[in-house]
């Protein structure tokens, strides 16, 4: 029995040290979020989101921790990352009040996003769980009138991005005229060119059934030194041919 109280008394110990552990690490995340207040309070706001993150370390489901360095981070204009951690909390969190400011303030980052059709989405979602809030109305409100602004914008920048595509398709066809023209004159000089070495080696070689002008005057020269050596031999045979004169013997 004294070995059973024992035991029994070991584990209510033991109980009792992580109860206290747990008390203090829940007393230490609740300090972490009080200083994390403070530093926003100054807007000390790099400062506050340090605190935060502390606190999230020893409870990632803190989720006023969470919210508020969503908060913080909005005040850095960080609402990408803002928005990001608030629809974490939306999703996860049981408590409705946080889940309503959590889509109140994810409709506050896309607004100052100039994202105002998808923070009437978010101001929507915050009335549907909380009806009564007048800030998120007056809110939604903003958003509706500034959409038609956005909507306008969008339709100009539509529209210049037609009119970028359509100069960019422009110059390109101007740009491929003017590679065919200059491809074209390289075409036509190289076949000039061509046209002219030609030409030169024409100039330079005679061609085969034609004659130079020296080729020509060296075979008249020998024409007429053979038409000379036949003259002279058709003159000696004449003379060899004359009758000689005979003398009678009386």
């Amino acid at each position: 029995m004294e070995r059973l109280s024992y035991k029994i008394g070991k584990a209510l110990f033991i109980a009792l040290l992580v109860f206290i552990g747990s008390g203090l690490l829940g007393q230490e995340e609740k300090f972490l979020l009080k200083e994390g207040n403070e530093a926003y309070e100054k807007e000390d706001y790099a400062k506050a989101e340090e605190f935060y993150n502390k606190a999230l370390e020893i409870n990632s489901n803190f989720y006023s921790a969470e919210f508020n360095k969503a908060d913080a981070l909005y005040k850095q204009q960080k609402y990408a990352e803002s928005i990001e951690i608030l629809n974490s909390v939306a999703q996860n969190t049981d408590d409705i009040e946080l889940k309503a400011k959590s889509f109140h303030n994810i409709g506050n980052a896309l607004l100052e996003s100039q994202k105002y059709a998808e923070s009437i989405e978010a101001y929507k979602k915050a009335l549907i769980i909380n009806p009564n809030d007048d800030e998120t109305r007056y809110n939604l409100a903003y958003a509706i009138s500034k959409l038609p602004e956005q909507q306008d914008k969008d339709k100009d920048k539509d529209k210049d991005k037609d009119k970028n595509k359509d100069k960019d398709k422009e110059d390109q066809e101007k740009k491929e005229d003017e590679e065919k023209k200059e491809n074209d004159e390289n075409n036509e000089q190289d076949k000039s060119d061509q046209d002219q070495d030609k030409k030169d080696e024409q100039q330079q070689q005679p061609q085969p059934n034609q004659m130079s002008k020296e080729d020509a005057e060296r075979m008249l020269d020998a024409l007429n030194n053979d038409e000379k050596d036949v003259q002279k031999k058709v003159n000696k045979k004449k003379d060899k041919g004359k009758s000689k004169k005979i003398e009678k013997d009386w």
